[in-house]
């Protein structure tokens, strides 16, 4: 699917605020209220929008500790793979899960109120699956967390400059005679 700059703005609106009327969002991307849902369903459809979903406070949770465990495995079977997956994606505290190209081979981050209920998510880890090598970085200050993603780079040709977003023009009304 490609991706115009009305398109662009009504992802950044709609990743700002998923909850935003349709009046307001179609005001936002410079469209009538029609077309404008139609784009969004068109994004919806083409999986574009996966979903839409209420971004909780941490804070307010209780959930007050993000940790990076770097993990480090001798065995790259697709099984062992498979298993650790299996472990991982069981725990609800582990919120991102990335395998990783260099020296560490899976970078977890971890939500947890505190290092006491840090250390039973891990003793849970280690209890289903054995890893060569399990380091925890604790964060001290959360300097920028989003889950907004930069739409610019949508439909980019391989090395040309970016769509850079261009703020809706407003409409002139018509002079009347």
């Amino acid at each position: 699917m490609r991706l115009d700059a009305i398109d662009r703005r009504i992802l950044d609106a709609l990743q700002a605020d998923a909850t935003i009327q349709l009046a307001d969002l179609a005001k936002e991307a410079g469209l009538s209220p029609t077309p404008c849902w139609r784009r969004v369903k068109n994004l919806e459809e083409a999986g574009v929008i996966r979903c839409r979903v209420a971004l909780l406070d941490r804070a307010k949770l209780n959930l007050n500790v993000t940790v990076f465990v770097a993990i480090r495995t001798n065995q790259h079977t697709p099984e062992w793979l498979e298993r650790f997956a299996r472990a991982v994606l069981e725990i609800p505290e582990v919120v991102d899960f990335y395998r990783m190209s260099g020296d560490i081979d899976y970078l977890l981050r971890v939500v947890v109120p505190d290092i006491a209920a840090y250390d039973e998510v891990y003793k849970r880890l280690i209890k289903r699956i054995d890893l060569y090598d399990v380091s925890s970085s604790f964060a001290m200050e959360e300097i920028k967390c989003t889950t907004a993603l930069p739409v610019r780079y949508a439909d980019a040709v391989p090395g040309e400059e970016p769509v850079r977003p261009r703020k809706a023009a407003r409409r002139r009304p018509k002079s009347r005679p």
